[in-house]
Parts: C-alpha cells; structure tokens; sequence
C-alpha cells in the first residue's frame, strides 16, 4: 500500500501524511508537527534495520525466546550505539492509526524543502546528516560512515543516513533543491560539501583538495569562501543539492548579532571552517 503524503508550503515546508489502517510511519524525535487523535504515538529507541523493520513489531511471533530477546535487545544497543557516535538522535516515533484514516504532520529543522523518495528494494539512498524526517516502517533507516580520508576531511561528508527497503522516505534539506545526474555532465560534478542533500547508491563521492599546492590554490583555499575541500559525486544516478548550507546560515546569523568575525575573506577565516 502506497503512502499518501502531500509536501505543502514554500519557505518552510512540511509533510501532511494520511495514514490507512495497518500503515505506520515512523519519524526522528523532533520532526513530529501534529496528528489527528485517532493516530497512536509511540517512542522507540531502536529504529528500523534489517528485515523492512520487522524488528520494530512487538510481540511478533518470530522472537525465539530468551534468545531472540538477548539478539533484539543487543541489536537495539548497537543501533543507539552507532547513532549516538554520529550525533543522531536516538529515539523514533512511531505512528498507527486506529479507526479509520488518520492524519499526521512532520517537518525538517530548517527553512527549506523537503522530497519524498521512493525505494523499490533495488538502491538504497544515501542522506547528510539530519536530513531524515520520516518513513514507512517497511524502510530501514542506517547510519553510514564514509571512512578514511574522504571523511575526516569532507566534514558534512563523513556520516550518511542510508535508506533501504521499499516504501517512502521524506527527507528535507535547506533552501531549494536542484535535482541532476552526473552522467548529464561529463559523469563528475564538483560541489560545496554543505551542498549535498541525498543521492542513490551507485554514485561515488569522495572529497578533494581546492586546486593544487601553489599560489591559486591556496588563494581558493583562504579567500574562496569553500575552505580545503570540495565534494565530488561520478557515476549514473540521482543527486539532489540544496542551496542553503548549514555553515552560510550561521554565518548569516552570527553577522546580523554582531557576531562575525569571518570577514569578507570566507575560506579559511571563517570561524566555522573545518
């Protein structure tokens, strides 16, 4: 059963979704906006992983016993676990309704938009950090780590949320979206590493340094307003890019409070670089 859900307003925009009976959806705690009263709410630590969400079923007829409570309750540590190391939340929302359809709201933390995606079992997703906002219960919800170098020098980069399964997943991102596909320009686009929302798996990102070791490079790195590092997604499938990244915000913020000390250099001055 398909999830009916409609993405309304313009600056700040949220998800009305109308839930039939036997449908639950589940959001990060903090995302929820409103529900009809005949929507139940539940809080959960653990977040769907592994088997379409099955584990998040009470009182399922597969739990094996003592043993099968031991391995739901070590699996439910491990998840907490991994997203307490990437600053995640760690509780969902769990939401059914009873009686009939029922209606329930969610939103993103910052003025933007926000997608509903897809998943038919055949690509996970792959999201920045804090970009998730709700699911279907059938989508397992992850956290990725992009190790090594490309991580600890891409910032944003280094946690994913990845997305599997089938069903619909709302993410949401700030400013406005542009949707493309590496293939449609020569296979590689370069990109502010704040400027990545979400792209299918397939595509490849990494980080690299803003030009070379001599004097242009370092004059991008100190006064271009990008810092060290770019992102970099090849390959053949569906990027979406936001406008607005977390970083220019604050600097935004910080200036109209009198509170800048970024200057008009950008890059390596600023008080947030990496």
């Amino acid at each position: 059963m398909t999830l009916q859900q409609e993405i309304v307003g313009n600056a700040m925009q949220m998800a009305v979704v109308s839930l039939q009976p036997g449908q639950t959806v589940y959001c990060e705690a903090g995302k929820f906006l409103f529900k009809t009263t005949n929507v139940t709410m539940e809080t959960r630590l653990g977040g769907p992983s592994g088997g379409g969400g099955q584990q998040s079923q009470p009182g399922g007829s597969g739990s094996g016993g003592m043993g099968g409570l031991l391995r739901q309750a070590m699996g439910t540590a491990m998840q907490a676990g991994q997203r307490a190391l990437a600053g995640e939340s760690l509780a969902f929302q769990y939401f059914a309704t009873q009686g009939g359809e029922g209606t329930v709201g969610f939103a993103g933390g910052l003025p933007g938009e926000m997608r509903a995606l897809e998943l038919d079992g055949t690509r996970a997703w792959f999201a920045e950090k804090d970009a998730f906002v709700a699911a279907e219960s059938p989508v397992d919800f992850g956290i990725a780590f992009q190790g090594g170098r490309t991580g600890r020098s891409g910032g944003e980069g280094f946690v994913l949320e990845k997305f599997t399964g089938c069903g619909t997943v709302i993410i949401a991102g700030a400013g406005n979206f542009i949707d493309l596909n590496p293939a449609d320009f020569g296979g590689r686009v370069e990109v502010d590493t704040g400027c990545v929302v979400a792209f299918e798996e397939g595509i490849r990102y990494g980080v690299q340094r803003v030009g070379g070791l001599n004097r242009q490079g370092v004059m991008n790195a100190a006064f271009g307003g990008e810092g060290l590092s770019l992102a970099t997604l090849e390959g053949d499938g569906r990027v979406i890019l936001q406008s607005l990244t977390i970083e220019s915000l604050a600097n935004a913020l910080k200036k109209a409070q009198g509170g800048d000390k970024q200057g008009p250099t950008g890059g390596l001055f600023s008080t947030n670089a990496q």
